[in-house]
């Protein structure tokens, strides 16, 4: 719904076609009801208006059609270019249930307190109206990971199996234990030089404190202006995608161990 969201929009794809192939094969529950929205309008997405603008009018519309579901299952992308290891995400907003995060089998969920700005977004609203709803983020944004997006995809399967909409008769493998995290847990690291991003390390990568995570380097004389170091021993949870970068900008997240 950001316009560029292309990894997205494959792991829907390749799930509608392993959904069409477990439906021929009765595997779908029968009072079960499954909807999939590969790409809505290039904008923001939220509870909408049906008075308001053509925009407003568009996300009243998908969410009046999505609101009374059980479940519900985004696939987002971070307002920030880059690159997460696989990860559930939720809202603190009473109307959750972290435990439920666990069915989808991937290593972290990952837990946050609402801000201002989310009381206009998808996975808020589908909350408040009594959905149990989910963030689910894996590989990249604007470019296909085939590899990750068929990862994603056995992922929501796997949830679907285990709330019982699909049979347990799907072959399905059981996923990963999950670690439970808040995001104020994850340490950032920035920049204080501007210039090219030269990264040493990826979502997954196991740092010790110290370690020279990427190099910012001099556009115009090519010289090393910093090293980017890690303030703990950790996993790489997120990393920046961007060939410059300006200071005081976010390039890392680690999980600290």
């Amino acid at each position: 719904m950001r316009g560029d969201e292309y990894q997205q929009m494959c792991v829907c794809a390749m799930l509608i076609k392993k959904l069409k192939a477990m439906e021929a094969q009765c595997l779908i529950k029968g009072d079960a009801g499954i909807v999939v929205i590969p790409s809505a309008a290039q904008f923001s997405m939220n509870v909408g208006y049906n008075l308001g603008e053509t925009t407003q009018r568009l996300a009243d519309s998908i969410f009046t059609a999505v609101r009374d579901y059980d479940y519900g299952i985004q696939l987002a992308s971070y307002h920030i270019s880059g690159d997460f290891v696989p990860h559930v995400r939720s809202m603190q907003t009473g109307f959750q249930d972290n435990s439920i995060a666990a069915d989808f089998g991937v290593a972290y969920n990952v837990i946050r307190e609402p801000q201002p700005i989310d009381t206009t977004t998808l996975n808020y609203n589908w909350q408040v109206f009594e959905t149990c709803a989910f963030s689910l983020y894996s590989g990249p944004t604007s470019r296909v990971d085939v590899v990750a997006a068929e990862k994603s995809v056995e992922d929501i399967l796997r949830f679907l199996k285990k709330r019982g909409v699909i049979s347990a008769e799907a072959e399905i493998s059981d996923g990963e234990a999950v670690i439970e995290l808040n995001e104020n847990e994850l340490v950032k690291v920035l920049t204080h030089e501007a210039g090219f991003l030269h990264k040493l390390v990826k979502p997954g990568d196991t740092v010790e404190e110290g370690q020279v995570l990427a190099e910012i380097i001099d556009p115009y004389e090519a010289e090393k202006l910093e090293e980017l170091k890690a303030p703990c021993k950790g996993i790489v949870f997120f990393s920046r995608v961007a060939e410059v970068i300006a200071q005081n900008e976010i390039i890392f997240s680690i999980k600290a161990e």
